[in-house]
């Protein structure tokens, strides 16, 4: 089992940076993905970065390329998801979330096996 916590949602203004963090504990593994997605009210909960196990690899939602770095520290199991540029699209709930081993860096929310609980982050316009 994987527990995931995620932190530093808020209200921010459309512009603003915010960084989230993701704490993970129980077996954690190596050679595993973290990810982040998101959901918008309404909407699917969409893909928005994942990292490797040693950071080696990232991918990113196209329109967040840029805008946003996905980051981990294996020594604090915290994975990492600084965002800049924030605009009223990027408001959506936010969930970390944790993969085995793939042959690639997966996107699809079924590849994930363990989530957080998500966190909230609101831009204002």
């Amino acid at each position: 089992q994987v527990q995931l916590v995620e932190s530093g949602g808020g209200l921010v203004q459309a512009g603003d940076s915010l960084r989230l963090s993701c704490t993970a504990s129980g077996r954690t593994f190596s050679n595993n993905y973290l990810g982040w997605f998101r959901q918008a009210p309404g909407k699917e909960r969409e893909f928005v970065a994942a990292i490797t196990w040693y950071g080696d690899r990232t991918d990113y939602k196209a329109s967040v390329k840029g805008r946003f770095t996905i980051s981990r520290d294996n020594a604090k199991k915290v994975v990492y998801l600084q965002m800049s540029g924030l605009n009223h699209e990027d408001t959506a709930v936010y969930y970390c979330a944790w993969s085995g081993p793939r042959p690639e860096v997966p996107r699809a929310p079924d590849a994930y096996d363990y989530w957080g609980q998500g966190t909230l982050v609101t831009v204002s316009s």
